[in-house]
């Protein structure tokens, strides 16, 4: 369940094999110095930091500052009973790092009820609230108008491709639930802003703002760590259906939207950039909308999640690219992240000293031939 976009099987074996040489290249005879960029490209302003990681207001805060209030929203896991000890690594990182001097309220969801185990262990590591939730059944399981029999000869195609996940049914409906579903869950109701967290992840570094009134502040809709390819053989028509939605629907594209981030040739073809949701910090009101909701019924409709295998990850990015202005998504670069095997560590050095990062930049994902960073900020900087 946790474990969105994986590379695994022989083309990521490959990419991987190639990022490490070029990693090697620089570590570790590289001296500190020039690990880090020297620009101070946009980053979050001075007055939404916390100066020592206090939970107390500062001086001479007021009500309006950003220090002293807090956002509508709730830190989110959708994990298994089995996923107990990396659910337990993911939250005491989090609780270490940022929350337990902001408070915010935990939701775990599970697709059956929550053991008496699971709940003790991950209750006793936070002083906030805590709500775990069961996943209806309409919301996770294959819908009843999938042609099973076409959408079986998909799985077992994807298998003989020795594509990840290529067999998996349980993969493909947490991938929908996750794409437009979890927003609707009745205890994520309360909740505007969500930071989405999984079992056996890392913060590497302390979290000195409240990302969530950053966002509020300042109209943002979407919040990333670590963008890369897709494999283009999960989604073989995903970009098609994107297209037809867009013609059908011009009313809900966005006027200074984020497609020249993700397609090379004005939108003909789709480069296969996306950012990795398995980090996301984003606003559900944009999800629960008219322009997202028309969005994710018409892919829906397509049957691609069972009859391909399109993950959450390019349809949220391509939703949130293509119906938000490109000013409203944020990359949280200082935000130290790793889900294995990739790592964001902000490479530059007063954001690493500030947060005093336990990741090695020399080691950060940004930069890899494999990562879109590059683009995201060429694409950026052209605007």
């Amino acid at each position: 369940m946790s474990r969105i976009s994986r590379p695994v099987g022989i083309l990521f074996i490959v990419v991987l094999a190639l990022s490490s040489l070029a990693l090697l290249t620089l570590h570790p005879s590289t001296p500190v110095s020039k690990l880090f960029r020297s620009t101070k490209p946009s980053r979050i302003p001075e007055e939404y930091y916390h100066t020592e990681f206090e939970s107390a207001p500062l001086p001479n805060a007021t009500d309006s500052s950003p220090l002293v209030r807090r956002a509508n929203a709730t830190l989110l896991m959708l994990a298994r009973n089995s996923d107990a000890d990396g659910a337990v690594r993911s939250m005491r990182d989090l609780e270490d790092r940022f929350n337990r001097n902001f408070q915010y309220p935990w939701v775990f969801l599970n697709d059956e009820p929550f053991d008496d185990n699971f709940k003790k262990r991950v209750s006793v590591l936070t002083t906030a609230p805590v709500s775990f939730g069961v996943i209806p059944k309409d919301m996770w399981h294959q819908p009843p108008w999938i042609d099973e029999e076409r959408a079986s000869a998909a799985r077992q195609k994807m298998v003989d491709d020795n594509i990840i996940y290529g067999g998996s049914l349980s993969y493909r409906n947490m991938c929908r639930f996750n794409s437009g579903f979890f927003y609707r869950h009745e205890l994520l109701q309360p909740y505007r802003y969500y930071w989405r967290v999984e079992p056996d992840v890392h913060f590497h570094c302390n979290i000195n703002i409240d990302p969530f009134v950053y966002m509020q502040d300042n109209n943002k809709t979407y919040g990333f760590t670590i963008t890369m390819y897709e494999f283009q053989a999960t989604i073989p028509t995903l970009w098609s259906a994107v297209r037809e939605f867009a013609a059908l629907n011009p009313q809900y594209v966005a006027r200074d939207n984020s497609m020249g981030f993700m397609s090379d040739d004005g939108g003909t073809k789709y480069n296969g950039c996306h950012f990795w949701s398995n980090f996301e910090i984003a606003d559900m009101d944009f999800w629960r909308g008219e322009a997202y909701s028309a969005f994710f019924n018409y892919l829906d409709s397509k049957g691609g999640f069972y009859y391909e295998r399109w993950g959450d990850a390019p349809v949220h990015s391509i939703g949130a690219a293509l119906l938000t202005s490109r000013s409203q998504i944020q990359f949280f670069r200082e935000v130290g992240y790793e889900h294995n095997p990739y790592t964001h560590c902000p490479k530059e050095e007063d954001l690493w000293e500030r947060g005093r990062c336990s990741c090695d930049p020399a080691r950060s994902f940004d930069y890899d031939g494999y990562s879109c960073m590059s683009r995201w900020e060429k694409f950026m900087d052209s605007s």
